[in-house]
């Protein structure tokens, strides 16, 4: 029996990218030589590979394919093909494909990782435009991740097998996108990244509370800074600095805090060290600064809730199961009932799909209580308003709870664009009151935002993230700002994709796909906009753009003719993506 053949693979570059590369072409069982000018990334390299080695029970370097790190690239002459990872630069990519295809093998197999450049146009500069076709990665690849092989039509057929076959053996999952969606994904998500970057310098919230925001408010697979880390701080500073170059637009204006962290040679995983700390593996050593703080947390065994929405049911519901006894306080005894039975099925729901007992059931409902009498929150130790999302109204509520609850009861309201400095004024006591933006449904959604006011005490902010992690939740902090921390980073992204529809050639479905299949976001965004609802993102709009008339917050035009068309997204089955059939 003959001993199975080791296929030779040459990698050019040994960033994020061309790391990862070789990685996955040793875990495929291929000898690599890999080549780079700069002597720190060879020994970064050399040192991951060592540690990686030591980490893996039963194995030693001898036993895994041949690794050659080098910075002369006339070891590629063995290669049998070789993969470019060099920075995104069309002069510097053409200077090495040239290089790479005059010393190779007529007929080598050479992929270019270029994302932005035209693998056509590449093949040509680099003098055999046969041999040339992509690897277009969204993120640094990994086994089972996506990417977009791009077989140009100069390839030959050798060519264009060996891109499939090299894709299949590294174990990557090819991606059905265009390349037009693709570009359209990539300029969104980058913009999107330069802002929490800059929210993140900004102190408008830490590195940490960022990152869980997003990460659990919109079900993203990472958070926009572990993102950034992974991607290359500089890698990401570079395409956003071309793209700014490009096309002038002041949403890829590079942070200042990476611009920073570029010199620093703080870079991310690669380096190290990035928003995090990284071990040479690339494992999470030091988090980001973030966390609670001062403040001593009071008990809280009894929780009012004010409203009979969704909303204020959910809130109702979380509390009651989560051991509190709860009063629902509405307008009147009809809403009452209605909101206690629409929670009475809420809870048989959960019950026939075992996410609690029918035991747990019922000692939640016997928590509950109903009221239509403000007064009845007088022996309260917090209470959450959860009544429509008017500030005037809202004030009014405050008012009165300040008069009826006990001294010392933390005063909540679940706004997520409302100023919380003008409840709490209106209270007369603004040292207890405090944002508590639960997400929509709320005994599902784990993330809680928790907003403070320069009068906010330390105390009611701690008795807040103490309830919200018993509750199982988790809370972020975030100052009192129109739309805290995830619509402040989620419309701007949002609106982007909106603007796209200026343009005739766009095809929102494919821009959806290529942000899901590219990036792992459950919904791209365009379907997320008919999930939350068009008439109430464009709400959300307006009141960011009231409260910074920033040119990235400027109501969407398209959006408001929709809402006035009466499209109004998933709700009513008139939307940007509600014609189609979705998995």
């Amino acid at each position: 029996m003959t001993a199975q053949r080791t296929p030779v693979t040459g990698i050019v570059g040994l960033g994020t990218l061309g790391e990862a590369l070789l990685r996955l072409a040793v875990d495929a069982g291929h000898e690599v030589i890999a080549v780079d000018s700069a002597l720190d990334a060879l020994e970064r390299t050399a040192r991951r590979l060592k540690a990686t080695d030591a980490a893996r029970t039963g194995e030693r370097a001898e036993d895994r394919p041949a690794v050659t790190l080098t910075s002369d690239p006339a070891a590629l002459t063995r290669a049998e093909l070789v993969i470019e990872a060099v920075p995104e630069d069309e002069a510097v990519k053409q200077a090495v494909l040239r290089d790479i295809t005059a010393r190779c093998a007529p007929g080598v197999p050479v992929l270019t990782t270029a994302t932005t450049l035209s693998v056509p146009r590449l093949a040509i500069a680099a003098g055999s435009p046969g041999s040339v076709a992509g690897l277009r990665f969204f993120t640094p690849p990994a086994a089972g991740g996506p990417v977009l092989p791009v077989h140009s039509p100069l390839a030959s057929p050798a060519t264009a097998a060996a891109l499939d076959a090299l894709v299949a053996e590294l174990g990557l999952r090819p991606a059905a996108i265009t390349a037009p969606a693709a570009a359209d994904a990539d300029d969104l998500v980058l913009a999107y990244l330069n802002r929490a970057a800059i929210l993140c310098d900004e102190g408008y919230a830490s590195a940490r509370d960022i990152d869980t925001a997003m990460r659990l408010g919109c079900g993203l697979p990472l958070g926009p800074l572990e993102t950034l880390d992974l991607m290359g701080i500089d890698s990401v500073h570079a395409a956003l600095l071309a793209r700014w170059r490009r096309t002038g637009d002041c949403a890829f204006e590079p942070s200042p805090l990476l611009s920073r962290m570029v010199t620093a040679g703080r870079l991310g995983r690669k380096s190290g060290e990035g928003f995090a700390a990284y071990d040479e593996l690339g494992a999470l050593v030091t988090p980001p600064a973030g966390g609670p703080g001062a403040g001593t947390a009071r008990p809280v065994s009894r929780v009012g809730v004010v409203g009979s929405g969704a909303m204020a049911r959910g809130i109702a519901e979380v509390m009651a199961v989560g051991g509190r006894h709860t009063l629902l306080v509405a307008r009147g005894a009809e809403q009452a009932g209605r909101a206690l039975a629409a929670i009475g099925d809420s809870l048989t729901r959960r019950v026939r799909r075992g996410r609690i007992t029918p035991a747990e059931r019922e000692a939640a409902l016997a928590r509950l209580e109903t009221s239509h009498d403000l007064a009845a929150l007088g022996d309260r130790d917090l209470v959450v308003e959860a009544v429509v999302e008017d500030l005037d109204a809202k004030r009014v509520l405050f008012a009165r709870l300040g008069e009826v609850c006990a001294p010392g009861t933390v005063l909540a309201t679940t706004t997520s664009s409302l100023s919380v400095a003008a409840c709490a004024e209106a209270s007369g006591r603004p040292a207890d009151v405090i944002g508590l933006h639960f997400f929509n449904p709320a005994p599902v959604m784990r993330l809680v935002e928790l907003a403070y006011t320069a009068q906010a005490h330390e105390d009611a902010l701690a008795t807040a993230r103490a309830l919200c992690r018993d509750l199982g939740k988790t809370a972020v902090d975030c100052p009192d700002r129109t739309g805290f921390i995830v619509n402040r980073l989620l419309f701007p992204y949002l609106g982007g994709a909106l603007d796209l529809l200026e343009r005739a050639d766009t095809d929102i479905a494919a821009t959806d796909a290529a942000v899901e299949q590219g990036y792992g976001y459950p919904m791209g965004p365009f379907a997320l906009l008919d999930t939350i609802g068009l008439d109430v993102s464009l709400a959300i709009q307006e009141r960011l753009y009231e409260s910074f008339p920033l040119p990235e917050l400027v109501p969407s035009r398209a959006l408001s003719e929709l809402v006035a068309a009466g499209a109004l997204g998933r709700k009513n089955q008139r939307g940007l993506r509600t014609g189609e059939r979705r998995g």
